[in-house]
């Protein structure tokens, strides 16, 4: 037997099984196995940079065939997070206040080695709601008004209709509207009607005319990749604040983008979640379909994830009476699970304080909510808006932060229909007792927990139940 050169690793050589990879001495070995990176001949490493919304990073010693679902993985392993199929990396250029989404699929190196010197570009691990939201309600995705199909197809089209239209290589929906375009190498922004179609992005020269003769290529999609503006006006110019870019791989700098800006949320996701279709066709659904692969149910455009063996095994039980019964009516569930927690807060009213004694519920009814990762203090609406934002614009992502007009009450702040939405949640004293209120005191809370785990159940005045959270993480 050979005396084993410095340098050798188990990682390097499959041959030899290691029964303890916990104990490995490379940071990387522990995590990665052959089941989660992509096989390939090559094991060449490079060091990447991530940030977590926090501005903290961490050096990653990665395979330069890495992907950004492989390097999402690693961090959910290394930081014990719930892999809910939400991470994503995210490309932010610093100086053009530009962003995008990586796709799972997309080779991390391959997307560092079109960054250029002059800019300050930055990789951040956070979570999307929306990444593959279109695949689950594309109706929400898709007006009427601004998608048109082909002359022998039937208007109404059911949900994986839509879908299949998208991802078949025969056929193409045609997504139609006005947009800003910014004119090359001046900074004025002029409106046209846009048409996409499968060659490409067109704008028509005469109104709204669709004839061969009246349009005229803008842009395709192959060697560029689509950034969205996270500055708004600022950078720019433009006439709103929901802009969008398409910036070649090899660019110079920003005289290369070819910038658009749309009228408001609804149309810029339209245009932007249509070209991802058209740009990566299935991949996208491959991507999305990844991680419930090998389960019962999952035929071709079955969009709605299976829901797991655990999850169906759960039943609501009353353990109230002398024996246990599973409890069968919905509505009782709910009932009994609401009443559970508030009983867990009344025998919880006494807590610890720094040096181990008790002190009253009361007493930190305004300050426990600090603790809590879908608190922000001290961040503006703007700041709020931004996060929410980045977050994806799903129903249900939310925050709670400081009110900036009002000093004593709270925000929250909620995602609903593509929109972001503000509630003011203000405070209320009672016969000397403290409580929160969303609905002028009708329904009334003694702390922020409490408030946001009721309209984690219920509906309510909001227009939707809270659903995910912004949260800054750290790594």
């Amino acid at each position: 037997n050979r005396r084993k050169k410095k340098g050798d690793s188990i990682l390097e050589n499959p041959s030899i099984p290691n029964p303890f990879p916990e104990l490995c001495c490379s940071p990387f070995a522990s995590v990665l196995s052959a089941s989660l990176l992509p096989k390939a001949t090559s094991r060449k490493k490079q060091v990447i940079k991530v940030y977590s919304e926090d501005d903290t990073s961490r050096a990653l010693e990665v395979p330069s065939d890495i992907t950004a679902r492989d390097v999402c993985q690693l961090l959910i392993l290394k930081n014990h997070y719930v892999d809910d199929h939400s991470w994503t990396l995210f490309e932010q250029l610093t100086h053009t206040g530009l962003g995008r989404a990586l796709e799972d699929h997309e080779l991390v190196m391959e997307v560092q080695s079109n960054w250029v010197m002059e800019e300050e570009t930055k990789l951040y691990f956070r979570k999307n709601y929306a990444k593959y939201e279109f695949f689950k309600n594309p109706l929400n995705f898709f007006p009427d008004h601004m998608i048109s199909f082909p002359s022998e197809t039937s208007a109404a089209l059911s949900h994986s209709g839509i879908l299949q239209m998208f991802l078949s290589s025969s056929t193409y929906p045609e997504i139609h509207g006005y947009l800003h375009a910014k004119e090359q190498g001046k900074k004025s922004w002029k409106k046209l009607y846009f048409l996409l179609r499968r060659s490409g992005l067109y704008f028509s020269t005469k109104g709204t005319s669709k004839e061969p003769r009246h349009l005229q290529f803008f842009c395709e999609f192959s060697n560029s990749d689509m950034y969205m503006s996270l500055t708004g006006k600022k950078t720019s110019g433009a006439p709103t604040n929901y802009g969008f870019c398409f910036k070649p791989n090899k660019s110079g700098g920003t005289r290369d983008l070819k910038q658009l800006c749309a009228d408001d949320e609804q149309s810029r996701t339209c245009w932007m979640t249509a070209i991802r279709l058209l740009k990566y066709g299935m991949q996208l659904y491959q991507n999305y379909m990844q991680p419930y692969q090998g389960r019962s149910g999952c035929s071709p455009l079955n969009i709605t994830p299976m829901r797991s063996i655990s999850e169906n095994s759960l039943v609501a039980m009353d353990f109230s009476g002398h024996r246990s019964r599973i409890i069968e009516n919905p509505t009782e569930a709910l009932s009994v699970a609401v009443e559970e927690g508030l009983a867990w807060r009344r025998r919880g009213c006494l807590r610890l304080n720094s040096h181990g004694s008790p002190i009253a519920m009361s007493n930190m009814g305004m300050s426990i909510h600090r603790s809590q990762s879908w608190f922000h203090h001290k961040i503006s609406r703007e700041e709020a808006q931004r996060l929410i934002l980045q977050h994806g614009l799903v129903d249900g992502v939310f925050l709670v932060r400081d009110s900036q007009s009002n000093p004593k009450t709270f925000v929250l702040s909620l995602s609903h229909g593509l929109k972001i939405k503000h509630f003011q949640i203000v405070p209320l004293e009672d016969d000397g007792k403290l409580f929160y209120t969303l609905d002028d005191g009708h329904t009334r809370f003694t702390d922020l927990i409490q408030l946001v785990e009721f309209y984690q159940l219920n509906k309510g005045v909001l227009p939707c139940k809270l659903k995910h959270y912004c949260a800054r993480i750290a790594l």
